[in-house]
């Protein structure tokens, strides 16, 4: 659920100021400034399109503004983008994990690409694993896990190196509705145990409301509008949800979890139909 003190207590580690991208003649971002509070769950929806994985690739540091600034856990995303690469985390919508590998052997393999020292690692692995459910099946090859199994990995191999933020780029994308909740379980925990910011893209609207402490709405890489849920609702009418919000803001919104291969294939379909970008996985 979300969390009533993260906004009222302002204390900003992600800002945005006039952020805007451009491809040519496309204005993928239009000066987007927002301020997300330490311990919030941020949550960005928008239409196929919108700017939101634009949004989130500049302030992770994989796409230069094309004007504007930005700052996240206090560094310049332009002048100082291997600090900003220190402090965050990032579950990607395409499938990150190696099939071909354990649990443990992807972590392994994140440690040293997140250069934790080799005398830290195995215990940090553990740790991660514990945290996320998963440490009976670290000897497992990731090829059979679940659908949510990979997903709570994925969320374990960008926690190794105790970011301040963490981008969960469609977190829930091909999980059915057990595994998401399940997902959403451990990234509350996260919040609450750790106060880690997260910030969210989803097209699941439910799960936006509940989890959720303040939503932003994009629109052709603008904001429409930026509050909680219930503050969101009330612009609409007294029985609104959000997703007549979306509607009525944007226009109507533009299955089940499976195997590694399903689960592969379901993020891919999903990453086609926003702005083309960099296939590139977790900054490091």
């Amino acid at each position: 659920m979300p969390n009533e003190s993260s906004s009222a207590a302002a204390d900003p580690v992600v800002q945005a100021y006039g952020l805007t991208r451009t491809f040519g003649n496309l204005t993928a971002v239009d000066h987007v400034s927002l301020a997300i509070n330490r311990g919030e769950i941020f949550g960005l929806i928008g239409p196929n399109g919108a700017g939101k994985s634009t949004l989130i690739k500049m302030l992770t540091t994989l796409l230069p503004p094309s004007s504007g600034s930005a700052r996240v856990a206090g560094y310049d995303i332009v002048r100082a983008p291997a600090d900003v690469r220190r402090h965050i985390g990032c579950v990607p919508q395409l499938l990150s994990a190696d099939g071909s590998l354990t649990g443990y052997e992807n972590m392994l393999l994140s440690a040293r690409l997140y250069g934790i020292p080799r005398a830290e690692r195995r215990e940090r692995i553990a740790r991660a694993l514990e945290r996320m459910g998963l440490s009976d099946a670290a000897a497992q090859l990731v090829g059979h896990y679940s659908g949510g199994m990979i997903r709570r990995l994925e969320i374990a191999q960008s926690l190794l190196h105790r970011p301040i933020v963490l981008f969960l780029d469609e977190p829930t994308v091909g999980l059915d509705p057990g595994a998401r909740e399940t997902v959403w379980e451990h990234v509350l925990e996260l919040r609450d145990r750790f106060m880690r910011t997260m910030i969210v893209t989803s097209h699941h609207m439910d799960e936006i409301e509940e989890f959720c402490d303040r939503i932003a709405l994009i629109d052709r890489g603008r904001i429409a509008a930026v509050g909680t849920a219930t503050e969101l609702k009330a612009q609409i009418g007294p029985e609104a949800t959000l997703d007549d919000v979306f509607i009525r803001l944007v226009g109507p919104a533009s299955k089940a979890e499976g195997s590694y291969g399903e689960v592969r294939r379901a993020r891919r379909a999903a990453h086609h139909t926003v702005v083309p970008t960099s296939s590139t996985g977790t900054p490091t």
